[in-house]
């Protein structure tokens, strides 16, 4: 009969500590996301150079079509001069 006060006691102690445990995981997260909210809201906002910046897109980065070394371009041009000749 002991054993079976004591299993219980251990339970009790167990179920206490995933309860500290949670709490301290959820008290974790509800600081990240206030310092989130922070950080997002002490920034400025965008000002028109910015906004006119983003909306033209920016070229490809294509290291071979910068040196005038593109594969597929090349043959296509060549022949279509043949073809005009």
């Amino acid at each position: 009969m002991a054993m079976g006060i004591e299993a219980h006691g251990e339970v009790k102690e167990r179920v206490q500590r995933v309860r500290i445990g949670l709490t301290g995981l959820a008290f974790v997260f509800v600081l990240v996301l206030i310092g989130a909210a922070i950080t997002n809201w002490s920034s400025d906002p965008p000002t028109a150079n910015q906004i006119i910046a983003n909306a033209i897109p920016a070229e490809p980065n294509e290291p071979l079509a910068e040196i005038g070394a593109a594969p597929g371009e090349s043959s296509a041009a060549n022949a279509a001069t043949d073809n005009k000749q």
